[in-house]
C-alpha cells in the first residue's frame, strides 16, 4: 500500500533514541542521571551501563520513561525527535522548552501557602506577598502556573528543602500524578494521586516515613498538578 504523500516511514535506531535523551539532558544542563531523577525515575535508568544487557543485547528506554522525561522538561515529542537528527540541535524550539529573558511566575513558600489570602477559590494565585521565580517555559503556554518552595524534609527523598515545585492549577489530574493539595483547614501537602472518586481522593506520601492520606473531597480546597521541579 502506498504511503500518503509527504509521509515517510521513520526508522529510529537504538543510538538515535539514547542520543536524543543525552542531548535533551545537556540542553537542560543535566546529566542523564539528573534527567532521570527530574522525571521521577530511578537515577540509573539512563546510565550508559543500562543501554546494553549483560549478553550484549540492545536495551531501549520505555515509552513511559520518554513520556515522563518530556513532561518533566516541557519538551514536545517533535522536539525530542528533532534531537535525533544529525547534529542533534533542533532549531526553532518554542518557548515551551526554554524561557525567554525575564519570564517569571509567582513564588510562595509551602508554609505561607497554608495561610489565607494567597489563592482564589480555584486555587490560582491572588492577593499580595508573592515573590517571583524564573520558569523554563513561557507563562503564556501554561496560564496560571505558579511556584511553591519546599520547606523542611517531609518530602524527602524526592524533594528537598529549597526545591521549587511548579504547579498548574485547573489542570486535569490523573492517577500517579504528583500533586499539591490544600485542605480547607489550610494544610498544604505534595503527594502522589493514587485514586480519585466522586467523594474522596487517596494520596501516597513522597516520604515513606509519612503515612498515606485519604481525604473527603468536601475537605479539599484545591488540587494542582506538579509539572516541573528544580532539583
Amino acid at each position: 500500500m502506498d504511503e500518503p504523500h509527504g509521509i515517510g516511514r521513520i526508522m529510529l535506531s537504538h543510538e538515535q533514541i539514547w542520543g536524543a535523551i543525552d542531548r535533551l539532558a545537556e540542553r537542560h544542563d543535566l546529566t542523564p542521571s539528573g534527567l532521570a531523577r527530574r522525571a521521577g525515575l530511578d537515577p540509573t535508568s539512563f546510565n550508559k551501563s543500562k543501554r546494553l544487557s549483560a549478553d550484549g543485547r540492545l536495551r531501549w528506554p520505555s515509552t513511559e520513561s520518554i513520556s515522563k522525561v518530556l513532561d518533566a522538561t516541557g519538551a514536545s515529542m517533535e522536539q525530542f525527535l528533532a534531537f535525533m537528527r544529525p547534529g542533534g540541535n533542533p532549531s526553532g524550539l518554542p518557548d515551551a522548552t526554554f524561557a525567554p529573558p525575564g519570564s517569571s511566575i509567582p513564588l510562595l513558600g509551602f508554609a505561607q501557602a497554608g495561610a489565607g489570602g494567597f489563592f482564589d477559590d480555584g486555587g490560582f494565585p491572588a492577593g499580595q506577598g508573592w515573590d517571583v521565580v524564573e520558569f523554563p517555559a513561557a507563562p503564556s503556554q501554561k496560564a496560571g502556573v505558579y511556584a511553591l518552595e519546599v520547606q523542611g524534609e517531609s518530602m524527602m527523598p524526592l524533594y528537598r528543602d529549597g526545591d521549587v515545585l511548579i504547579v498548574e492549577p485547573g489542570a486535569q489530574v490523573r492517577r500517579n500524578d504528583r500533586v499539591v493539595v490544600r485542605t480547607r483547614e489550610g494544610e498544604v501537602m505534595a503527594k502522589v494521586l493514587l485514586r480519585q472518586s466522586p467523594r474522596s481522593i487517596e494520596l501516597m506520601s513522597l516520604n515513606p516515613e509519612h503515612p498515606n492520606r485519604t481525604l473527603d473531597l468536601s475537605d479539599v480546597d484545591w488540587i494542582a498538578r506538579i509539572i516541573w521541579a528544580s532539583q
